[in-house]
């Protein structure tokens, strides 16, 4: 399974502010010249995550976002079920029906794989991707 960009830089976001000192505030602009990820980009993941709670966002002189839910409260399974538009590893009616169809057994093999990904990483939180805080920070230069 591949997650998209959009999944991608969602997590990079939030690892982004968790590692902030004291719930600073950051733009989005800084964040895409950390990541180096266009910045059209990263406001339609900023958005969603404001929508979802998970960041909060502030427009103005002032503004910028932060986290809003605490890293350990946020499963990175949960976020990337939020953020995939689609989970599905197989559509067997694209981008013609499959003539086996009613008797393969693939999908459902495929689907109980996906999962267990997602099992795997609903283990796992924002916070114990900050295992090793100090290094991250000097490779983002938020030292």
């Amino acid at each position: 399974m591949q997650l998209t960009h959009y999944t991608d830089y969602s997590l990079r976001v939030l690892i982004y502010l968790s590692l902030q000192e004291n719930e600073r505030r950051v733009t989005i602009t800084k964040i895409a010249e950390h990541f180096k990820i266009p910045r059209n980009h990263l406001v339609k993941v900023v958005h969603k995550l404001g929508l979802l709670n998970y960041i909060s966002t502030t427009r103005g002189k002032n503004g910028g976002i932060c986290m809003q839910m605490a890293a350990q409260d946020i499963r990175i399974g949960d976020v990337v079920r939020n953020m995939e538009a689609r989970l599905e590893v197989v559509d067997c009616n694209s981008p013609s029906p499959c003539p086996i169809k009613p008797n393969c057994q693939l999908k459902s093999i495929l689907n109980q794989a996906g999962e267990a990904f997602l099992n795997v990483l609903d283990e796992y939180t924002i916070a114990d991707l900050q295992q090793k805080s100090e290094q991250l920070k000097t490779l983002l230069q938020l030292q």
